[in-house]
């Protein structure tokens, strides 16, 4: 009886190590939340048709009913008329649809029953993309991004590319205004993005403009965070805690663990991650060349 409490004390002391290890871990990084009921659609940029139809399918097929945000890529002040000809008019991917453009760079009007009355009935919002922080500039804290939660909360879906992309991490990376530099990383004051994942930033265009490695002091910095790098026309969709991969390209997910030497690991076409529990559901694929 002595030598195998000797044989079991041990083992029980490794296991006792290992779950206080594993809950150390999970202390530092919580666990990140999509939206319960509704769905994202997150692009790399330049987005493709594939993906505004997925967009559409998400919000109801022939029922879609869409708000175009455009404050991204909106550099001087235009008329209402002119925004909604070039982002719902018959160029659009959303042409077909109902389609609204609403678009202010004025929180205190982003802040009024008026301006958002289009939220009510949308069943789907799309970012456009340009620079995140005039998003962030206009909707942060305001009852119009109450609004998109409450969208989601009736199980509508919101997307965006590039900046529509980052905008809807909890910490906006190439948040730079003053100066206007999406090569900064961590720009204070424009960190903040929607939160619509919670504890997860999301970078863009990643394949395109050598963008591999730039989440890495960012990570370094917010241990709480989960990080995301899409390459560019390559989509995923989030459904609650679930994120699967929409290809064609890779997806890369910063988790603070050690990769091969990298401080992340790549997802692909089908592929799934629970972004609470970590867990992966992966698909054969073949090597990268």
């Amino acid at each position: 009886m002595i030598l195998r409490s000797r044989t079991i004390l041990p083992r029980l002391l490794a296991l006792v190590c290992i779950a206080l290890t594993l809950a150390a871990e999970s202390l530092a990084q919580p666990p990140s939340h999509g939206p319960a009921k509704g769905y994202l659609l997150i692009t790399g940029g330049a987005t493709e048709p594939r993906d505004y139809q997925r967009l559409i399918d998400l919000a109801g097929g022939r029922q879609a009913n869409i708000v175009v945000i455009p404050n991204a890529s909106v550099t001087k002040p235009t008329g209402q008329a002119a925004l909604q000809d070039e982002y719902c008019g018959p160029k659009s991917p959303f042409a077909a649809f109902p389609c609204t453009v609403i678009y202010t760079n004025d929180p205190a009007v982003a802040n009024t029953p008026a301006f958002v009355a289009p939220l009510k009935t949308a069943t789907g919002v799309w970012f456009v993309g340009g620079r995140h922080w005039r998003i962030a500039d206009a909707y942060l804290d305001t009852l119009t991004l109450k609004e998109f939660f409450a969208l989601l909360d009736r199980g509508g879906v919101i997307g965006g590319g590039s900046a529509g992309a980052t905008i809807q991490g909890s910490y906006m990376v190439r948040g730079s205004a003053v100066p206007d530099d999406n090569t900064i990383m961590m720009a204070p004051g424009h960190e903040i993005g929607f939160g619509f994942v919670t504890n997860a930033t999301f970078d863009q265009h990643v394949d395109v403009r050598h963008r591999e490695n730039d989440l890495a002091p960012v990570m370094k910095a917010h241990p709480d965070l989960l990080g995301f790098g899409l390459d560019q026309a390559t989509s995923i969709t989030i459904h609650g805690d679930i994120l699967t991969v929409n290809g064609p390209k890779r997806v890369a997910v910063w988790d603070h663990k050690d990769h091969d030497g990298k401080g992340y690991y790549y997802l692909r076409t089908g592929d799934q991650l629970n972004l609470a529990t970590r867990v992966l559901t992966l698909l054969p694929h073949p090597p990268d060349n």
